[in-house]
């Protein structure tokens, strides 16, 4: 069988730096198929996607992906750890994947995996180095950033790699290769033209951010300059049937309602809140009119806008420190989105390589053989997070897409 490339995306839309990013890993990796672990209808950095998933995957298909698998919001909505964590486990039990691209910074794959050893093995000297960064008060991002350069020793070579988002999640997938004992070759795409976060508009290539905030602005006409023609097309009709949600203010009044609903015990055992921060929500909650206020208010050094951002969708989506374990000790399921003629072989292929494998081609079927109650606990939360996530809608906020959305071919 011909070499087969894994990517992990959100493409929340899916833009011309992806459809370049697919365009160099398959020259680079020599791959003829492609199978994309894409998040669903939440997003890592603790907000949602601007359109559904099935658009997504849509888009995706038109544009060189051959099988659209969903990442479980469980890892989708987790920190850069959990969430390349879980794609990295859907990825390696496919059994047929041989490469992984995904976009960074820095490029140099040797750079990048001499941290993630550090972060993988954990020295009793950078844990200690660790610890003591935290006890500053810092956040932990940045206290595990400024660990990592004492221990590492050489400023010049790693502290620009270290302070680029998208080096950071590629030492994730690279630590969580080695931590499942996969074979996978990885590869790091240059990002060009456009950082991660940036919301100019300059070329045809602009961040998932600046398209989303066009989209805010109104400003369509700008729109085929950074799509491709088919995600243009996808992304129109659902703005035109009001089927877009362009950020987390789109739940504000939800999510308030549910903090303030919640008692300082429950919002404790929200995944990411400790050391206090429970009576510091709850008193943001119960004052607050807006999610802008309430991060205005909750967030702090310690305390990342992110983080923040994250824990307001666990308690929009019931999402517990237990649910958060179960993402941590099973082996995924494999829930297909959509797939084209080569994405349909690779399916066949993939079952035949792993038989034990619980794929998702009908959610109804799922629910009715499975008896792994972590996998029907782990459903249940993405099902849940689709019925609230229509809620965002202009019109027809229907509940229950995951039973009636056909697989997009």
């Amino acid at each position: 069988m011909s070499r087969v490339l894994g990517i992990i995306a959100e493409y929340n839309p899916f833009h011309n730096g992806h459809a370049y990013h697919i365009e160099q890993s398959k020259a680079i990796s020599k791959c003829r198929y492609t199978v994309c672990v894409m998040s669903g209808n939440f997003t890592q950095r603790g907000s949602c996607s601007l359109v559904d998933k099935w658009s997504k995957a849509k888009m995706a298909i038109e544009n060189g992906v051959d099988l659209i698998i969903e990442l479980p919001v469980l890892y989708s909505i987790s920190s850069a750890e959990n969430f390349a964590y879980g794609a990295i486990q859907i990825l390696d039990s496919l059994k047929v994947v041989d490469d992984i691209s995904f976009g960074a910074e820095c490029t140099d794959i040797n750079i990048l995996d001499e941290i993630a050893d550090v972060l993988y093995r954990e020295p009793k000297s950078f844990k200690s180095m660790l610890t003591h960064e935290l006890s500053t008060g810092i956040s932990f991002p940045k206290a595990r950033e400024n660990a990592l350069l004492m221990y590492l020793n050489n400023i010049r070579r790693y502290s620009k790699v270290l302070s680029n988002p998208n080096n950071i999640l590629a030492i994730e997938y690279l630590k969580a290769l080695k931590s499942v004992n996969s074979n996978l070759l990885p590869h790091a795409i240059e990002r060009i033209e456009a950082d991660h976060n940036s919301t100019g508009i300059s070329g045809n290539i602009v961040s998932s951010t600046a398209i989303r905030n066009i989209v805010k602005s109104g400003n369509f006409k700008v729109l085929p300059k950074v799509l491709p023609e088919s995600s243009y097309s996808v992304l129109m009709d659902n703005i035109k049937v009001g089927h877009i949600v362009p950020d987390i203010s789109s739940f504000e009044k939800e999510i308030l309602y549910v903090l303030r609903k919640m008692s300082l015990e429950e919002i404790k055992n929200l995944p990411d809140v400790n050391e206090g921060l429970e009576n510091t929500i709850k008193k943001a909650a119960n004052t607050c009119n807006s999610v802008i206020e309430f991060l205005n208010i909750v967030k702090s050094k310690r305390y990342t806008n992110t983080r923040i951002q994250r824990i307001l969708l666990y308690a929009l989506l019931n999402i517990t420190k237990k649910d958060m374990q179960i993402s941590k000790k099973v082996n995924p399921y494999i829930r297909i989105l959509g797939m084209n003629q080569r994405g349909e072989f690779l399916l066949s292929e993939i079952a035949k390589a792993n038989p034990k494998l619980q794929i998702i081609t009908s959610v109804k079927k799922f629910e009715d053989t499975c008896i792994n109650k972590n996998l029907r606990q782990m459903l249940e939360k993405d099902i849940y997070a689709t019925n609230v996530y229509t809620l965002g809608y202009e019109f027809e906020s229907l509940a229950n897409l995951d039973y009636t959305k056909k697989i997009v071919k």
